[in-house]
C-alpha cells in the first residue's frame, strides 16, 4: 500500500504523537508498503530521509495541560493538494486529525481512504466543544476512525460519536529490555526511584516530592532520580525548602539513553493527575522489568493492573503515594515479581503486534468490510 501518515506536531519536538508516527512509519517500511510521513517541522535539520515532508511553521499552543508545537497557518490548501495529488495515497492516516490546521487541511482535500487515530483525553475538552460544529463535514470523511485507548475514545465520542476500533500505542521492547549497563554514580547501594516526563503540573512531579519527602523520612538509604525537560531551577527550589536530599534532575534524557536509567532504577513511579489516555512511560518500565507505583488514572489502569505489574494510588494524594512507595522499596521480593509480570505482559504492545493491526484494519477499509 502506499500509506501517508500526517502529524499536527513539530517532528523536531519529539513528543508521544511523533514517537508513535515515526515507529509505526519504520514497521510499515520493514513490512513493504510505500510511507511517507507529513508533517509541520521547525528544524529541517531533523528530517534524516526524504520520506518525511515538512509542511507548514508550528508554533507553541496550549493543550490539556501541556504546551503542543503545531501549525495553524491558514494557507496550506494549494501545496497539500500538490502533494496529494502527485503521491495518490491509497491511505492517508492522521493521527489528532482536528489537531491543527495541517491534518484538518489534509483531510478536506484527500481523495483517499482516510483513517485517524485519536491519542488524547482531557478532562475539560473546550476546545472540541466550541469546533465540533464547524468541523463535523470534515470528521465525517474519516472512512476509519481509532483509539489508542478506551479514555481516549470516551473522550473524543463526546463531541464525535462513531465506530471507533481501540488499537493502542506500541512500544520498542527490544530497546527498552535491552541488555545495558547501570549508572555507576547510582551504584551506591541506594534504592532508586524513577520519575521520567515533563515538568508540568499534570505530571504531578510536586506530589512526589511530597510523597519522598516521606519516604526518604522512613527509608533513607534512598534516592529519586527526576528525569525529563521542564523548569529545574523551581523544582531545586522546592525541594531545597523541604530540606530534602538525594533528589537528581538530570533534564532532557534522549530516547536512545532512557533505558539506562530504567534499568539503574529500582522502581518507576508515574504520579500523574490526570488526563493520560495512555501509559507509555509503564510500558518503558514494565519493558525493562521494573515494579511501577502510578496514579489510578484511566489511561494507566488501562495497561496495567493494580497489584500485579505494580500499585496504583489515588492522584494527588502523597500519603497513599508515600505508602506504595515505602511497601515495594521495603520488598526486594515483590519487586521482582511484579518486574518480571510486567516484562511478560509488555509483549502484547511491541510495535510488530501493533502495526500488523493497523495494517489488517487499513485493509478491512480498502476492501469494503
Amino acid at each position: 500500500m502506499k500509506i501517508a501518515l500526517v502529524s499536527p506536531y513539530d517532528y523536531a519536538y519529539p513528543g508521544g504523537v511523533v514517537v508513535h508516527i515515526s515507529y509505526l512509519y519504520e514497521q510499515l517500511i520493514k513490512m513493504g508498503h510505500n510511507v511517507k510521513i507529513i508533517t509541520p517541522c521547525s528544524n529541517k535539520e531533523f528530517i534524516d530521509s526524504q520520506d518525511v515532508i515538512a509542511l507548514g511553521k508550528p508554533f507553541p499552543v496550549p493543550s490539556g495541560g501541556s504546551i503542543a508545537r503545531a501549525t495553524l497557518s491558514p494557507a496550506l490548501s494549494s501545496p497539500v493538494r500538490a502533494i496529494l495529488e502527485r503521491e495518490r495515497f491509497d491511505i492517508i492516516h492522521l493521527h489528532e486529525p482536528l489537531g491543527s490546521t495541517l491534518p484538518l487541511t489534509v483531510l478536506r482535500v484527500s481523495q483517499s481512504v482516510n483513517v485517524g487515530t485519536f491519542h488524547a483525553c482531557h478532562l475539560k475538552p473546550r476546545g472540541y466543544r466550541i469546533m465540533s460544529p464547524f468541523v463535523m463535514g470534515w470528521f465525517n470523511k474519516l472512512d476509519g476512525k481509532i483509539a489508542v485507548s478506551k479514555p481516549a475514545m470516551e473522550f473524543i465520542s463526546k463531541h464525535f460519536p462513531g465506530d471507533y476500533k481501540i488499537i493502542p500505542n506500541g512500544i520498542d521492547v527490544e530497546h527498552f529490555s535491552a541488555d545495558v549497563p547501570t549508572i555507576e554514580r547510582f551504584r551506591d547501594g541506594k534504592l532508586n526511584i524513577l520519575f521520567i516526563g515533563r515538568m508540568e503540573k499534570r505530571k504531578g512531579l510536586r506530589y512526589l516530592l511530597g510523597a519522598y519527602k516521606k519516604v526518604k523520612s522512613e527509608l533513607p538509604n534512598t534516592r529519586l532520580i527526576v528525569v525529563g525537560p521542564g523548569d529545574i531551577g523551581r523544582h531545586e527550589k522546592l525541594v531545597r525548602k523541604a530540606n530534602l536530599e538525594d533528589v537528581v534532575f538530570t533534564g532532557y534524557v534522549p530516547n536512545e539513553d532512557l533505558p539506562i536509567y530504567y534499568h539503574t532504577a529500582d522502581l518507576f513511579c508515574a504520579p500523574a493527575t490526570g488526563e493520560e489516555s495512555f501509559g507509555i512511560i509503564l510500558l518503558e518500565a514494565m519493558a525493562a522489568a521494573k515494579p511501577i507505583v502510578a496514579s489510578e488514572v484511566e489511561g494507566y489502569a488501562s495497561v496495567m493492573n493494580n497489584g500485579a505489574q505494580g500499585l496504583l494510588v489515588p492522584p494527588q494524594d502523597e500519603q497513599a503515594l508515600a505508602t506504595a512507595l515505602i511497601r515495594l522499596l521495603s520488598d526486594k521480593h515483590l519487586r521482582q515479581e511484579m518486574g518480571a509480570r510486567g516484562r511478560l505482559k509488555v509483549e502484547e504492545y511491541g510495535w510488530q503486534n501493533i502495526t500488523r493491526r493497523v495494517v489488517d484494519y487499513y485493509a478491512s477499509l480498502l476492501n469494503g468490510s
